[in-house]
């Protein structure tokens, strides 16, 4: 298979950190332009994630029209597609501790993984007082998968009604190449920005360790941005796929639009 080209990388990276910057400066960048914090802005139902968007325009897959709407190019993700290398075999043995420590903070920005995408994906966010702005309390999800509004409130209960999910499963990442990587690289996988959504919890527990052979987000609107997601993932951790898998992107990607 085609390694990721270097170009591609260099502005994936780019895009993430011009990204980071501006968050933590209280905007967030849409295609250059600086917004206010998604606090402050009525925000467009089921919206990709900020770092999701900037990553998939850094690399061709989808542009933002007219009325700031993500539209993703199924020809580019397609020609992307045909240099992600066929399954020749389905590693086994996964085991979720061998991606390290559930929701690490690997960016050292003082907040777990699973707090910074929540604070990303919601808006309306208020954090636990004390906390630096790392606990999220409250806040509302439009979600991507279903095209639904929930309420989030963390508690023991109330927390699971938004969960976190991996665009490529950790256990089909397993499968399907990850295991051949050293543990540092399986624990930048897992906390990964672009490969990760806050959800609809139920419907993460229905996806479970499926690929989108077998698993579409309920929402067809969403299908292109998943299936342009799901590929930028492939090409960044240089990762196999299988028939079935392939198969089904190829049929989601056709019906795209620019």
């Amino acid at each position: 298979m085609k390694k990721t080209p270097v170009a591609l990388l260099v502005a994936l990276l780019t895009a993430v950190v011009v990204l980071v910057a501006t968050q933590l400066g209280g905007g967030t960048v849409f295609g250059g332009v600086a917004s206010p914090s998604p606090s402050s802005v009525t925000p467009t139902p089921a919206p990709v994630s900020p770092s999701a968007r900037a990553s998939l325009e850094a690399a061709g897959f989808a542009v933002v029209d007219a009325s700031g709407q993500l539209v993703v190019s199924g020809s580019a993700v397609e020609d992307a597609l045909a240099d992600v290398e066929t399954a020749s075999r389905v590693a086994t043995g996964y085991d979720r501790d061998l991606f390290g420590q559930r929701w690490a903070d690997v960016d050292r920005n003082g907040c777990d993984t699973r707090n910074d995408v929540l604070a990303r994906d919601l808006v309306g966010v208020t954090f636990k007082p004390g906390t630096r702005d790392c606990v999220v309390l409250t806040g509302v999800l439009h979600d991507l998968y279903t095209g639904t509004t929930i309420d989030f409130q963390r508690g023991e209960r109330s927390s699971q009604l938004v969960q976190i999910d991996h665009v490529v499963p950790l256990a089909w990442g397993w499968r399907h190449g990850g295991n051949a990587w050293t543990p540092e690289q399986r624990e930048q996988f897992a906390n990964d920005p672009i490969n990760l959504q806050a959800v609809d919890g139920a419907t993460n527990s229905s996806k479970s360790d499926s690929g989108p052979g077998d698993w579409m987000p309920p929402a067809a609107a969403s299908h292109c941005e998943y299936a342009a997601r799901f590929v930028l993932v492939l090409m960044a951790y240089d990762l196999t796929l299988d028939d079935a898998d392939r198969r089904e992107l190829t049929s989601t990607l056709g019906t795209c639009d620019a």
